[in-house]
Formats: C-alpha cells, structure tokens, sequence
C-alpha cells in the first residue's frame, strides 16, 4: 500500500516542483516562461486517478482527462501527439493531462462523474473550477482546446494580467 500511495504522489510532486519553477521563472522574459511552459506539459499518469486525486488541480490548473481502455488506445495516441504539438501553449493554459486507463474504484468514479465509458476513449476538459467544459468521444484539436480555454473567463483575466501594464 505505501508503495502504491508513493506512486500516487510522484505525479503531483512533479506538478507541484514545476509549477514552483514556473513560478519563479514567471519574474523572468516571457520566452523563459514558455520555456519552462513547454518543460512542463507533460502528461501526468496516475497508477489509479481519483477524483480526489484531480481535486489538488482545483484553482491552481485546467485538467485534460483522457479516458481510455488502456495506455495504447489510438485515440489516446493521438490525442497525446496533438497537445504535445502544442505544448508551450498548453503550458501557458495551465493545463496538465490526466490518463485514465485503469479499472480501479478511482477511476470508475472518475468515469461515472465524467461519462466516460470504460472501453471508449474520451476527452475532458475540466476547468479550474473543476466543472467539464468539454467532452468529446474523439482527440480534440489543440486549436479547439486553445479556443475553448482562451473563451474562459478565468483564462481572459489571467492573459490580461501577463501584458505589460496590466489589465
């Protein structure tokens, strides 16, 4: 169980040590932060997601669940392949990927909450609210999840806030 429970928790030490480098480097030039934006997208894999594990990402980041039947799913493939396409963008978005790929109790919650069927791939945008605000059956195009999240409220005052001056 302790090894289980430390599986569980690299992933969000990770999150949590990049943002704290994000962080730091957001005082710098623009380029560094993209920079670091693009280190950090990176798709976060839990051995069994939770939706208490995804709580930690409330106020803090939008989450992509990508539900599939398992890690080589060619929907999952692909979807993985387009945010990465995207990764600088993604990073400056705060978004952070979540597969979902087992059969564990964690993971049917996370199903049930999210309508995702267990043999099916799925894509979830969650906001940092924590509420869905897009789902799709198919890999979603980095330009619709960019279009989507740029519409957020949340996320216009966030950009507003990076320009110089202000809102």
């Amino acid at each position: 169980m302790a090894s289980r429970n430390r599986m569980l928790n690299e992933p969000q030490q990770a999150v949590a040590s990049c943002t704290a480098w994000m962080t730091r480097w957001a005082r710098r030039t623009r380029m560094q932060v993209l920079a670091g934006a693009l280190l950090c997208v990176v798709p976060v894999a839990m051995t069994e997601a939770t939706v208490s594990g995804i709580a930690q990402y409330l106020w803090q980041s939008r989450v992509l669940l990508l539900f599939a039947p398992d890690k080589d799913d060619p929907a999952l493939v692909r979807q993985r392949r387009l945010v990465a396409s995207a990764g600088a963008a993604m990073g400056e978005r705060d978004l952070v990927l979540v597969e979902v790929t087992g059969a564990g109790p964690g993971d049917q919650a996370l199903r049930r909450r999210f309508g995702a069927d267990a043999g099916q791939f799925r894509a979830v945008l969650v906001g940092k609210d924590g509420g869905a605000k897009l789902s799709s059956a198919e890999p979603l195009l980095a330009e619709r999840l960019i279009e989507v999240i740029d519409a957020m409220p949340m996320r216009r005052g966030e950009a507003a806030s990076r320009r110089p001056g202000g809102r």
